[in-house]
């Protein structure tokens, strides 16, 4: 990206998320031209027909199936394509599957494009990140995972739901693998900065119990598995995570994201990509933020890293 502003961006994958992304940065009016490229051409053009047949009802926007030369002038370049997972299935699983398709698919973007931002958003999406820095020599600011963006909006979510305060005014993240291994940040959790611990026992005193932190995490890590025992895919939360994201690259916002970014040293973890805040911006990312976690949390970090760290290991990059 040789300028301060974002005028296209390119889609791989014209799947679920693929289209449902492009769905979003439609309705949001941040983007010129969006392009969805996809393995089955059919797929992209039928994709982008029913897009544009609503365009009356959005703001101007060149929307087209592509190829890979597509991504020549792209300013960020999303990739949503690979294996999908399964009912029964861990993101852990799809990545020999997945790893296989990206070696193909980075190849194929930096014959066109090596100045881009590029947002990784298939699964499993740490594993991926951190496949797409090492394969594209891209800068470490500029390859950016989805991470637990998502995750941290259901944390909020299910938190705002026991506590009966808008989700906005709730303030955590789910750090880690975005998957089985993640961390609830309890201890920097808090309402408007109150300390949510303190919070709940002041505004429910009625509930002796405390807040239920072992089954509101258990419902943010399991969710992705129920809404696909149920419908199949999740698409919409996630198709929603990729938008907030895109609007902070695009608007410039240095806003603090829990994206997937390559560590050097911060929490005392190096060489992989995990998900913990940082500033993104037109850049990409801008900063990492060292987060005051407790001792606790900070182990659970370290063992979400090294189990990813294995995984890396079998790749033989």
């Amino acid at each position: 990206m040789t300028t301060n502003t974002v005028n296209k961006v390119t889609i791989i994958g014209a799947g679920f998320v693929g289209s449902t992304t492009a769905y979003t940065l439609m309705l949001s009016g941040l983007i010129p031209e969006i392009v969805l490229i996809d393995v089955n051409m059919d797929k992209a053009k039928g994709e982008v027909m029913d897009l544009n047949h609503g365009m009356p009802f959005a703001r101007p926007v060149k929307i087209y199936a592509g190829n890979y030369s597509d991504c020549k002038d792209a300013d960020i370049v999303i990739i949503t394509a690979g294996a999908n997972q399964k009912q029964g299935e861990t993101r852990l699983d799809l990545v020999n599957k997945n790893a296989v398709i990206f070696k193909d698919i980075i190849g194929n973007i930096t014959l066109y494009n090596r100045d881009c931002i590029l947002l990784v958003v298939s699964n499993p999406v740490d594993i991926l990140t951190y496949l797409t820095y090492k394969l594209s020599g891209f800068p470490r600011n500029k390859v950016i995972g989805s991470g637990t963006v998502l995750d941290s909006a259901r944390f909020r979510y299910m938190i705002s739901e026991h506590v009966g305060i808008d989700t906005r005014n709730i303030h955590g993240y789910i750090i880690g693998e975005h998957g089985d291994s993640e961390v609830p940040t309890w201890s920097v959790t808090n309402i408007s900065g109150i300390p949510l611990d303190d919070y709940f026992k002041e505004n429910h005193p009625d509930i002796r119990h405390g807040l239920p932190k072992d089954e509101i995490f258990n419902q943010v890590r399991s969710a992705a598995y129920e809404i696909i025992q149920k419908k199949g895919a999740t698409y919409y939360g996630v198709a929603l995570a990729v938008k907030r994201i895109v609007e902070a690259i695009v608007r410039n916002e240095n806003s603090i994201l829990t994206v997937s970014s390559l560590l050097d040293g911060q929490y005392g973890l190096s060489d992989l990509c995990l998900s913990v805040p940082a500033i993104v911006n037109i850049q990409g990312i801008s900063r990492i933020i060292d987060v005051p976690i407790n001792e606790e949390e900070k182990a659970l970090l370290h063992q979400s890293g090294s189990a990813l760290k294995k995984v890396i290991a079998q790749l033989k990059l």
